[in-house]
């Protein structure tokens, strides 16, 4: 029996040859050849609706590039598959969408090659970055974004993928580095801490309680400037150490109590007149004669008692923001002398804004570090007694320091 595709010869059925193939056996005759061949008819028109079924699913997915491999494996079945009909078309239709195929995953491979050269780009330019935390974020997101980028041409994927890594490494290697240096940094600055607890145990045995309680400002101060600790090697030296300051504050407390005591209303007097005497001193220029009349006041300032009255609040922040000007403004003399030695022959003029360029250096050193301050306190929150207060005080000085500042940086161009 004969048929467009194939025939049945001694009860077998044959595919007439195609696309360079000889005819061969794809089954045999059941009950009879009329139903034989409709069994093999359909079998074709099966895997014709495949064929169909993959070009709908081509046509209305975005990722067309994914079905090529698909594609290639029906089109290679196709050339043994058991069935009678028009296989050579059905070869062509799948080769004609493998084309198409083709030039969309060139597309956008060349696509994928420029996102990728521009991830590059990006790496490239974070890589040397400091802001670990942030950095390594951006890192992070980049990465993501790599591997969401399809693949490039083999002749080049090795290329960028090594040119995207070494970006990366040059971040994670300094990152590396930096921290096994905080590390070392840390063991040194362990060792400062334990300097200042045995400090403060050589002061809670003296007998001069004035003496220990003045060693213990010291050593409180030296405390908050000291290097970075992780928390839990520098907690337990902490517990011990604001111990031992709390009892030799309270021995000096003590000691204070039992001496004569000054009225409120003698103080406050006191302290206004001391407050306006000050005042004084920080108007314009400050000169030798001026500068040990402000040290004589702060000698007699510090023998006040510690304790004020609340009344009093508004001079004593008179008092202390004058004093900070006087030595500033002392300071700032001796530091224009220092860059410029022939500072006296200039005009006053000249001199004037030699002053207020050299503060207005010192303005930015002090607000960096101040925002420094500020950005960090987040990453180094301690459990220890009074840290909140000690970062609050360490604020509130830089800013006083920049108020004093901005404050004879305004006298000199009003000047």
């Amino acid at each position: 029996m004969e048929h467009p595709y194939g025939y049945i010869k001694d009860d077998k059925v044959y595919l007439k040859g195609f696309l360079g193939q000889e005819d061969r056996v794809i089954g045999e005759v059941k009950e009879d050849e009329s139903s034989t061949i409709q069994y093999f008819e359909d079998r074709y028109q099966m895997v014709k609706q495949k064929v169909e079924k993959l070009k709908e699913d081509i046509a209305e997915n975005q990722n067309k590039g994914s079905f090529l491999m698909k594609l290639i494996h029906l089109k290679e079945s196709l050339m043994q598959y058991d069935g009678l009909g028009d296989f050579p078309s059905l070869i062509k239709e799948l080769e004609e969408q493998e084309v198409y195929l083709e030039e969309i995953i060139q597309a956008n491979r060349k696509r994928n090659l420029e996102i990728k050269r521009g991830l590059i780009l990006e790496a490239r330019e974070l890589m040397n970055d400091t802001d670990w935390k942030n950095t390594s974020e951006e890192f992070k997101n980049l990465k993501t974004r790599w591997i969401k980028t399809g693949p490039v041409d083999k002749e080049v994927e090795e290329q960028v993928e090594k040119q995207f890594q070494d970006a990366l490494d040059v971040f994670y290697n300094n990152r590396k580095n930096f921290f096994e240096g905080l590390a070392l940094q840390a063991e040194q600055n362990i060792k400062v801490y334990e300097n200042l607890l045995q400090q403060a145990r050589q002061a809670h045995e003296l007998q001069d309680v004035k003496l220990a309680f003045q060693i213990s400002k010291k050593i409180q101060k030296e405390w908050k400037e000291a290097g970075r600790v992780p928390a839990e090697k520098r907690q337990p030296i902490w517990d011990e150490f604001s111990r031992l300051n709390n009892r030799i504050f309270s021995k000096y407390k003590r000691t204070l109590q039992q001496a004569p005591r000054i009225s409120p209303g003698l103080l406050i007097k006191k302290v206004e007149k001391m407050a306006d005497e000050m005042k004084l001193l920080s108007r314009g220029e400050i000169t030798p004669d001026k500068l040990s009349a402000a040290k004589r006041l702060q000698a007699e300032w510090r023998k006040l008692p510690p304790k004020k009255p609340r009344q009093a609040q508004h001079s004593i922040h008179s008092y202390v923001f004058s004093q900070d000007v006087v030595f500033e403004k002392s300071f700032l003399d001796k530091l224009s002398h220092s860059k410029y030695p022939d500072f006296d022959e200039k005009s006053r003029e000249d001199q004037m804004r030699i002053k207020a360029g050299i503060l207005k250096d010192l303005i930015g050193r002090d607000q960096k570090e101040l925002d420094t301050i500020k950005e960090n306190a987040e990453n180094f929150r301690s459990n220890e007694d009074n840290f909140e207060n000690m970062l609050y005080k360490k604020i509130g000085g830089y800013k006083r320091k920049l108020d004093v500042k901005n404050h004879i940086l305004r006298e000199l161009t009003n000047n």
